[in-house]
């Protein structure tokens, strides 16, 4: 039998009936073998996600305030889920634990990965299977960054052997035993991690939204879900923006080659979306992405192409003034530069005065408010005409292209158009290339 290794997210822990529907969902699949929890996160009933509300106790008791209000929240919420759904659990003693945790003065994110912790020591009952500690399987050095090959070896060594097991998300432990936490999403790389560790043959993300969908429904309405794609197209559009998993959670599961499913425990017998390295080609264009406010820096010289270096001398004045380049299209005697506005706050005068310094261009201009719209599909590689009907799209929509490339594996399409028309942009598209 294959093992699967399913994370229930905040929206799908958040009370007593998302519970039942999360327990009812693992016990449907006897391949459902881990269950990673993150902390109960908001409903109707409940404004607040418990993480946010843990952090708020441990700014209150770093600055010598009393924190119980809040805290007295937090009890009430875990004490009426073991409450309503009839466990045994000594939860008052777990919460007492977590409350003297804060007083002890912890670090927030020590403090935040309580929620988690509450969480999976409930599910564990509730569920019956055993529980075990994130702290034991997540390996920090002292600056934060994951020891993967400690926390993998010790993931695989407990596990394995497991039938079952709930384990809380978000929290490892320091080299030295102390708390510490994944920045926010963490759980989802939690769930990677053990998929990967445990030789998973499938990792389930369940959330509230069934899978991905083609375009950002707040751009076009009702946007058709992406049923299968693969990890490089998924790389390409939350590049560019689109509300996918955190990196951090994909990168695992696409070095070892283990299909991530995204579902939604609202609607549990939909397929939602299934990621893998070689997945089901479902049409010419999988997604449609878009990220605004760039910059384009054009220079323009004479013979450009016969100064040698001088692509190196451009990049090189970016990268000292620690901005990054998003990319550099070119012609004969011209070559521009996109980056974020962000990144060159302030920077502006000092970049252009660097560029002429060490680049001698004849004309050097600058344009801001540029977005980036790509179209993400491995079927354009193959389908005639998809350039063609890409520009006919946006013309008839009378929009104006500012800039085009296309990469090298022919899996994504990039155009650049000013930020006023980029949602038009993404909606023309989108009613081009749906359904084919």
């Amino acid at each position: 039998m294959g093992r699967i290794v399913c994370k229930f997210g905040g929206s799908s822990l958040a009370g007593v009936e998302e519970f039942r529907r999360v327990k009812e969902i693992v016990e449907k699949d006897p391949q459902r073998t881990i269950v990673v929890v993150s902390a109960p996160g908001k409903s109707p009933e409940e404004p607040f996600k418990v993480t946010d509300m843990l952090l708020m106790c441990a700014q209150l008791a770093s600055a010598g305030f009393r924190f119980d209000e809040i805290f007295e929240q937090i009890a009430e919420r875990f004490k009426m889920l073991c409450k309503e759904l009839d466990l045994s659990l000594d939860i008052n003693t777990l919460l007492q634990e977590v409350y003297d945790h804060i007083v002890s003065g912890e670090n927030s994110a020590s403090c935040a990965s309580r929620g988690e912790y509450l969480c999976a020591k409930v599910m564990s009952d509730y569920l019956g299977w055993p529980f075990v500690d994130a702290a034991d399987l997540f390996v920090f050095s002292s600056e934060g960054e994951i020891n993967e090959e400690e926390s993998l070896r010790r993931i695989n060594k407990r596990l394995t052997t497991m039938e079952r097991a709930v384990v809380p998300g978000f929290c490892g432990a320091l080299s030295d035993g102390r708390l510490t936490t994944f920045h926010r999403g963490g759980s989802d790389i939690t769930g990677s991690f053990l998929a990967v560790g445990t030789k998973a043959d499938l990792y389930e993300n369940w959330t509230d939204v069934p899978g991905l969908l083609m375009a950002d429904p707040k751009i076009v309405e009702n946007p058709m879900p992406m049923r299968h794609m693969t990890y490089p197209e998924l790389r390409e559009l939350s590049y560019m923006g689109a509300k996918v998993l955190q990196e951090d959670a994909v990168f695992p599961l696409a070095r070892a080659g283990i299909p991530l499913q995204i579902r939604s425990t609202l609607l549990p017998d939909n397929p939602g979306t299934l990621i893998a390295e070689n997945g089901v080609q479902s049409g010419i264009v999988t997604g449609i992405a878009v990220k605004k406010d760039f910059r384009v820096f054009t220079l323009e010289k004479t013979k450009m192409r016969e100064d040698r270096g001088f692509l190196r001398k451009l990049l090189s004045v970016f990268e000292s003034n620690k901005v990054t380049v998003e990319g550099t299209p070119s012609g004969i005697d011209s070559v521009s530069v996109i980056v974020s506005e962000e990144q060159i706050s302030g920077k502006l005068d000092k970049i252009l005065e660097e560029i002429r310094m060490y680049c001698h261009p004849q004309r050097l201009t600058t344009q801001p408010g540029l977005a980036l719209v790509v179209v993400v599909g491995r079927g354009m590689i193959r389908t005639k005409g998809v350039a063609a009907k890409l520009f006919t799209s946006l013309a008839q929509a009378d929009i104006n292209i500012r800039m085009i490339s296309q990469g090298s594996s022919e899996l994504s399409i990039l155009v650049g158009v000013e930020n006023e028309d980029a949602n038009r942009a993404v909606a023309a598209l989108y009613q081009t290339f749906k359904g084919e």
